[in-house]
């Protein structure tokens, strides 16, 4: 466990991989109403997008730190999604599950790691793999849209957060950063 200063003012506490709580004193009132995480599976919907490849990152995190394991979802929409005024490319299964296993590959040894690989509605079809794979804990990545895009386009991570049945963490494609690199 390492104690930190932060810039405001206050005290930051890392814990290490096999730590899971802070300690209490012995006898401490509060002792049995601390919780303690207990994150075995994490769902990390990608769409290799750059937003996408930084929730993964906060995901190995995760999952080295709880020694959970991952599971990388890929969707393929049936239909493809109403176009910004540019061509559409169409995905097929076979593209999506080749994208999925270099993207799978790239984990390595960091965390154990397993894909899924569906077609639908993706917001649907994350919270039914949620349901399915009993989940703990989805990290999503958020694309930012906002005005029409938004509008025609809808969001995708936005549903998710209201209908999931585990909790969710949104990675933001513009925030602060507070990822440490090795």
């Amino acid at each position: 466990m390492k104690f930190k200063p932060n810039e405001s003012g206050g005290v930051a506490i890392e814990l290490g991989p096999k730590e899971c709580q802070l300690p209490m004193p012995e006898g401490s009132p509060d002792e049995e109403s601390v919780a303690v995480f207990s994150l075995k599976r994490i769902l990390v919907p990608v769409d290799f997008s750059d937003c996408s490849k930084k929730a993964l990152e906060y995901a190995v995190r995760f999952a080295r730190q709880f020694g959970a394991e991952l599971t990388l979802l890929h969707v393929v929409p049936r239909y493809p999604p109403v176009p910004e005024m540019g061509p559409i490319d169409v995905e097929t299964l076979q593209e999506g599950r080749a994208q999925l296993e270099v993207v799978r590959l790239t984990i390595g040894d960091l965390a154990p790691c397993g894909t899924l690989l569906r077609t639908g509605t993706p917001h649907m079809e994350i919270i039914e793999a949620a349901k399915e794979q009993s989940i703990d804990l989805i990290i999503i990545a958020t694309h930012g849209h906002k005005g029409l895009t938004r509008a025609l386009l809808g969001s995708t991570t936005e549903r998710v957060v209201r209908e999931a049945p585990c909790p969710v963490l949104v990675v933001r494609e513009k925030e602060r950063e507070f990822l440490q690199k090795d």
